[in-house]
């Protein structure tokens, strides 16, 4: 892609940004002319109306556990117009969960093609900023497991079904964005393998390297940190061209020695610069001098990392990707130079119809943290009819099948790119732990918690009440899961196994994923002595609470140093899970 081109881009994506509304219009028009004879859109006696009043008074607001049985049925194989105009072939395996299950996600070509036009137009802006020649970027991007369900579908991660298209990858050589790595170290299917092979064949482009990227800010960081442990076996690989003992994986292995020749005085060059770094400031313009920029999702729980991060990139700019979900994409970074503490996402009016639930802080809670509070909510409003300065939860109606489907996300308004609303993620209304790209919700602690109880059942034992918090006193981050029993008779054995139950219990593919690899730490349970819930209950009704209202609070943030204070000091044991 040249300059030109990328100006054409921003220039279409001026003239979109211009007249949102009708753009909105026209997109749930197509949306529904395309998808108007799918049972679920029937059930609600839609018709052939595909104007958005119509829209609105016949179709509810959903959740995932609303559609899920619709989306089971894609799985099982019914291949009729259960949520599409065609039935759908690939599901996206969500990072979040329902029910302490994975969720499945309908996934398409138009799904795709959104993506397509969110990276190209973040690309288009960033390139005006910081322009980038010929090359390539170090992509440190791993595809997850591709299964087929009992119907034959195939459902992986949205990352993965985007790696798997041709045309996603054809598309990525045009903006400039091919990765160092071949397809085999992407969906290598051990992690600490294609880390290892992602640095090597970054570190045999080097002067290649364009911008370095990956879709989370804390899996850069976890990069370049098994960069200081593993350094002097690269320069080894690279001196005498042969791929390290520790890639075992013989597709990998293979792939990975095409590109692998003896090259001694790049591995003398390496590793005198890894020398002479103080403490790995700089490290990545060290070991590559023409990249311009360090690219992912920098905000929500990610902003946890942008200090090591920020260590590594030296002067090189932070920038923040695109804002969206496995559901679909919602906005681009159109304004590059912003540090990712400050971004706002410009919505794509034309990838999906958008509305947005008004959501009001109750009186006295104007302080609470945003993911703890019950909003008080208005009626949804359309995309250009959002207010600057407002709190807002996303609802999306896409071309995959989803409609009026809430994101559960928490934005604010930053301001308009011509007329329509950039946004600035606030939180997820209902997460209660995350440390990266965890994503566990009060109902997946629940089970967890219900899950764990059945090994006290045998000592006659319950669990009276129970709270969590994310611990990021050590790097890295964990789960400590506070646990007030009916006695205090329970055997140290039981209560091991019992932080290993809730550890593994947890089935949500962020949180396994980065306990394997070690990016959250061993879940710990900490038992309280009897009456220690108690003590929290007086302390909300001493700021003016009712007993009748109280309900304990299934996470509790660092913030609230009252009742951390209060459930610290009663801490009798505490166990770490050995399950990883």
């Amino acid at each position: 892609m040249t300059i030109c081109s990328s100006e054409e881009i921003i220039d279409e994506f001026e003239l979109l940004t211009r007249d949102a509304r009708r753009v909105q219009q026209d997109t749930l028009r197509k949306i529904l002319e395309l998808n108007g004879h799918a049972e679920y859109l029937n059930r609600f006696n839609l018709g052939t109306r595909t104007d958005s009043k119509s829209f609105k008074s016949c179709i509810p607001l959903c959740v995932h556990s609303d559609i899920e049985s619709y989306i089971q049925r894609i799985a099982d194989g019914d291949d009729s117009l259960v949520l599409t105009g065609k039935p759908i072939t690939s599901l996206s395996v969500s990072s979040g969960t329902t029910q302490g299950k994975p969720k499945f996600l309908p996934f398409n070509d138009e799904l795709l093609e959104s993506t397509i036009q969110i990276f190209r137009t973040s690309y288009a802006f960033r390139n005006r900023e910081y322009p980038i020649g010929n090359g390539k970027a170090l992509q440190f991007v791993y595809g997850s497991k591709q299964v087929f369900t009992h119907g034959g579908i195939l459902a992986t991660t949205a990352t993965t079904n985007l790696y798997r298209s041709r045309r996603f990858k054809e598309a990525m050589k045009d903006i400039m964005s091919q990765c160092c790595s071949p397809d085999e170290v992407i969906f290598g299917s051990d992690f600490h393998q294609s880390l290892y092979c992602h640095l090597l064949c970054g570190l045999i482009y080097s002067d290649e390297v364009q911008f370095v990227f990956s879709p989370f800010a804390h899996s850069l960081v976890h990069a370049f940190h098994t960069l200081e442990e593993v350094w002097e076996d690269l320069c080894a690989d690279i001196r005498d061209g042969v791929l390290s003992k520790r890639v075992t994986t013989p597709s990998i292995r293979q792939a990975v020695s095409k590109i692998l020749r003896p090259n001694p005085e790049l591995a003398s060059s390496i590793y005198n610069k890894c020398q002479n770094l103080s403490n790995w400031y700089g490290v990545i313009p060290t070991l590559w001098p023409n990249a311009k920029y360090v690219y992912g999702i920098m905000t929500g729980s990610m902003e946890t990392y942008l200090k090591k991060l920020r260590h590594y990139a030296g002067h090189l700019p932070l920038m923040s990707a695109d804002y969206g979900a496995s559901e679909g994409w919602v906005g681009s970074n159109v304004n590059p130079t912003l540090p990712p503490e400050e971004v706002a996402y410009a919505v794509l009016p034309n990838i999906a119809y958008f509305e947005f639930i008004p959501l009001e802080k109750p009186k006295g809670e104007e302080m609470e943290n945003s993911s703890s509070i019950h909003y008080i909510e208005s009626e949804p409003v359309g995309l250009t009819e959002v207010e600057v300065g407002k709190i807002y939860e996303v609802v999306i109606t896409n071309f995959a099948g989803l409609y009026r489907y809430r994101l559960g996300d928490i934005v604010k308004i930053a301001g308009f790119h011509n007329s329509t609303p950039e946004l600035q993620f606030i939180c997820r209304r209902s997460l209660v732990l995350s440390i990266n790209i965890d994503k566990n919700t009060e109902k997946d602690l629940q089970l967890a918690v219900e899950e764990a109880e059945k090994l006290l059942a045998a000592e006659k034992l319950e669990v009276v009440d129970f709270t969590s918090l994310v611990d990021r006193s050590s790097d890295p981050g964990h789960y400590v899961i506070f646990w007030e029993l009916s006695s205090d008779s329970a055997s140290e054995d039981v209560l091991s196994g019992c932080a290993n139950s809730m550890d593994l219990a947890f089935v949500d593919a962020g949180y396994v994923g980065s306990r394997k690899i070690k990016t959250i730490g061993a879940l710990e349970l900490r038992v309280l002595r009897k009456g220690t819930f108690g003590q929290v209950m007086d302390h909300y009704l001493s700021l003016g609470g009712a007993v009748s209202q109280f309900k304990t609070p299934r996470f509790v943030s660092q913030s609230n140093s009252k009742v951390l204070q209060i459930l610290s000091r009663n801490v009798t044991q505490s166990y770490f899970s050995t399950a990883y």
